[in-house]
């Protein structure tokens, strides 16, 4: 039986992060989630913007955040720089397995992994994570989102329906080389091959004619007329073993706290990916907070098909042990996870009123393990 932990660890930082310029320029030109798969063109997934507009747009406080399908639970990259007119901005993203060559420099860099076939692509003007997503609009009304793209089954899109599914040897590319866009994804958007395009890539000028949409595919070749012959052939694949975890939030900031204060706590969504039948745990620890220790503290809820810790029931809050001591179980699963992973929403907060201690920044660093059985 193979044994794996994954840690993500967690900065909890007691600063505000400035807000963002706005722009209506910046769509999603292309997406692609098939990074690293068996028999994928590209190792890594990314996710490509284009500037429509006719001035530049300075990304600062930006980010470009994804949700599976049906999820409200948003992951983020942050952004950093500007895009010209006309110009192209690579977001490199998270990788499944080594097939594939290498994209080019990217402007952006994040470790979230996309579906192959079905998501939502969102690029919004700040840097908290989006809570939409879970039905038809339900992001409509959120201003600071630029552009969203849904594609295959993704549960919210711009207009009439979602991109086409994807794969792992097709992206969704925006018509027009990212020139075109009708605020409906379905009409926007056609599978094409991944061609990533950076800010070294030629200028596309919008307010030129688009290029000519691709020629319609040959038709398929006539039924053979003449006699024909068949023999059958097995074929085995052996899919390697994955035990993977991610964060909805890689930094907690409580802001500035009062003693004798009863505090709010903070939504963690944390996402584990396996696909070993015997399951795996889910544990947390932390390191002390410096120069002062404070009572951090955790509750949980566990995904269909997960067992949580019966200490946590009932929505109970529970002290997170500080290491070396041993892990806080959170919970198990004894099967494979669901096709976009298993969510174990956590809440993370103070088990007591803030105590009498010195003033100024405290900062601690919390761990999620995750564990095959």
């Amino acid at each position: 039986m193979s044994r794996l932990s994954l840690f993500c660890v967690l900065a909890l930082l007691l600063v505000v992060s400035p807000a963002g310029a706005a722009s209506p320029d910046v769509v999603v030109s292309q997406v692609f989630g098939g990074g690293g798969n068996s028999g994928a063109p590209l190792r890594n997934d990314f996710v490509e913007l284009f500037n429509r507009g006719s001035t530049s747009v300075d990304l600062t406080g930006w980010t470009v955040q994804y949700a599976t399908a049906s999820s409200g639970t948003w992951q983020r990259t942050t952004l950093s720089g500007s895009i010209a007119p006309g110009g192209y901005y690579l977001v490199q993203e998270g990788s499944g397995g080594t097939a594939g060559s290498t994209l080019p420099t990217a402007e952006a860099s994040g470790s979230v992994n996309l579906s192959s076939s079905s998501g939502k692509i969102a690029v919004v003007r700040a840097t908290a994570s989006l809570t939409c997503g879970t039905s038809a609009g339900s992001c409509a009304s959120d201003t600071s989102i630029a552009d969203l793209v849904g594609y295959g089954s993704a549960a919210d899109f711009e207009g009439s329906a979602a991109a086409p599914g994807l794969s792992s040897t097709t992206a969704a590319a925006r018509s027009g080389a990212g020139c075109v866009d009708t605020d409906d994804n379905a009409s926007d958007f056609a599978t094409a091959a991944p061609d990533p395009r950076n800010s070294a890539t030629a200028e596309n000028d919008c307010g030129g004619s688009p290029p000519p949409p691709p020629p319609p595919p040959p038709p398929p070749p006539p039924p053979p007329t003449a006699p024909t012959a068949s023999a059958d052939a097995t074929v085995t694949a052996d899919v390697a073993s994955t035990l993977a975890i991610s964060l909805s939030r890689t930094a907690m900031d409580f802001g500035r706290l009062a003693f004798g204060t009863t505090v709010a706590s903070i939504a963690e969504d944390v996402t584990v990916a396996s696909n070993d039948p015997a399951g795996y745990a889910l544990s947390v620890h932390r390191t002390a907070f410096m120069p002062d220790d404070l009572p951090l503290a955790l509750s949980a809820l566990p995904p269909a098909g997960g067992s949580l810790n019966p200490a946590l029931g009932g929505g109970a809050r529970l002290a997170v042990p500080v290491a070396p001591a041993l892990d806080l179980l959170i919970g198990s699963s004894s099967g494979i996870s669901g096709p976009d992973g298993d969510v174990w929403p956590t809440d993370v907060g103070f088990l007591e009123p803030i105590p009498l201690v010195n003033a100024g920044p405290h900062t601690a660093t919390l761990t999620y393990t995750v564990v095959g059985r």
